[in-house]
């Protein structure tokens, strides 16, 4: 987006350049007796050209600008998006691995829970023989 406005940029120096050139014409037409009104017309013509140009490049400038800000816009948006997108199968892949390690939860659970039945009537039956 920068580089698309240095033309624009560059040209607002060559204006003020260009409109000092013609408006020092002016003076120095006007400071000197002998000077022609054609002279003085030449310079406030250039110093118009000048004006002229100048205009065109602060509007090109804002062309540009308007541009450069839609262009930002458009990008924040579709990073918006992606982002969101990413969120989602983030999330999606947390409740995957979630849902998993819940069901090797329980899964361990009940096998502790078996295993614990089975030690507990082992323990019965050998408390039963004892008492014999």
């Amino acid at each position: 987006m920068s580089n698309r406005l240095k033309p624009g940029r560059n040209r607002l120096p060559a204006f003020v350049v260009a409109l000092s050139i013609g408006l020092t014409g002016v003076a120095w037409a006007g400071c000197g007796g002998d000077s022609t009104d054609k002279s003085v017309s030449e310079a406030e013509e250039r110093a118009e050209k000048g004006l002229e140009e100048a205009k065109q490049g602060i509007q090109e400038g804002k062309e540009e600008l308007k541009k450069g800000f839609q262009k930002a816009e458009e990008e924040t948006k579709k990073g918006l998006e992606e982002g969101s997108e990413q969120a989602k199968e983030g999330a999606q892949k947390g409740k995957t691995q979630a849902e998993k390690a819940i069901e090797e939860a329980k899964q361990k659970t009940e096998e502790g829970l078996e295993k614990g039945k089975a030690e507990a009537q082992k323990a019965i039956e050998e408390a039963e023989r004892s008492v014999e």
